[in-house]
């Protein structure tokens, strides 16, 4: 096939500020992070963590129906992992159970919903 104009390579495959729009998010994620208290900031860096471990093709928190007992599990082995720094505020522990769920439960969907736009844009099936 031959062309008359000049069609560059480039041109065929997706759009370079694709990402862009992901890119703004994360850095305005990144900055409402730092705004969190020192203790959160520590909790989320235990979940992000956790996370990253979980972070692979086939892990169970991409699930299409996330199992809840995996979801209290990875919240208690946070909370295991925190009870050295956490020793002062033991009288909120009840507290520290929901704020490691949410913050667990926002991450898990924010890579969830991540994982689905950038699938999604290579792979139309």
């Amino acid at each position: 096939m031959y062309y008359d104009e000049y069609f560059p390579f480039y041109a065929a495959y997706a759009n370079p500020m694709l990402y862009q729009g992901e890119r703004m998010q994360e850095e305005e994620f990144e900055l409402m992070k730092s705004y969190y208290p020192r203790i959160v900031q520590e909790i989320q860096e235990r979940v992000e963590e956790e996370c990253r471990l979980l972070d692979y093709e086939g892990s169970r928190i991409y699930d299409e129906y996330p199992d809840k007992y995996m979801f209290y599990h990875l919240c208690s082995k946070i909370k295991e992992s925190m009870k050295p720094e956490i020793k002062a505020q033991a009288e909120q522990n009840c507290f520290l159970d929901e704020l490691v769920h949410v913050l667990l439960g926002q991450e898990i969907c924010r890579r969830r919903c991540r994982r689905k736009r950038c699938r999604g844009t290579f792979y139309h099936w």
